[in-house]
């Protein structure tokens, strides 16, 4: 076996196991998306009626919210259903949240509703200043706890998107390598794959 032959069995041989990956890649990065969507659909979301750009908008200024990037989707009384969609569904979400604290963050309120003011969202982590219950203890921030609730859904929901994205780009990948190994075949059939033939008289 001379070395162009060589050249030529190893061309094929690259060729296929591109081939053979790039068909994986595919099978696994589809088989995913579809189990985010299933998993998303499981849940059975859907929006509210104020999950548009108008309503938001309206509702956030009403809450004296400011400086804050609303969101320009639209899942409004339609079920979550992809990635997208529940990547939509959090930015409302934080929105919504931030209506109930006043703007605040989780960094900016304190474990405990305060004595001096119950409702007031930034509560106090100071035990002396804390709300009490009958027992002496002291009583939780209900708006932080909130703020948890929603961060914890919306990072899921985030989380979703960020595994649909993923998959896309197996998908991408996969494709890539399914024509590199074709190409790879290709070219070592037609380019390696020709001998010097013998001249004729």
């Amino acid at each position: 076996m001379n070395g162009r032959r060589a050249l030529e069995i190893g061309g094929i041989i690259a060729g296929v196991l591109m081939i053979a990956f790039g068909i994986g890649a595919l099978v696994m990065s589809i088989n995913a998306r579809n189990t985010v969507s299933t998993e998303i659909k499981t849940e059975q979301i859907v929006g509210s009626p104020d999950m548009n750009p108008t309503d938001i908008a309206a509702a956030a200024q009403e809450a004296g919210l400011k400086d804050m990037t609303l969101p320009t989707c639209d899942v409004a009384e339609q079920p979550i259903e992809t990635g997208s969609d529940a990547r939509c569904f959090a930015q409302y979400l934080r929105i919504h949240a931030l209506e109930v604290t006043g703007g605040l963050t989780y960094a900016q309120m304190g474990r405990f509703a305060l004595a001096s003011d119950p409702g007031d969202p930034k509560g106090t982590s100071n035990d002396a200043e804390a709300l009490k219950d009958e027992d002496g203890k002291p009583v939780s921030n209900g708006t932080r706890n909130t703020w948890i609730t929603a961060t914890a859904l919306a990072t899921a929901l985030n989380v979703s998107y960020m595994a649909e994205q993923i998959a896309l780009f197996g998908l991408i990948v996969g494709i890539a390598l399914l024509l590199s190994g074709i190409g790879f075949i290709i070219l070592a059939l037609t380019v390696l794959g020709k001998h010097d033939k013998p001249a004729t008289a």
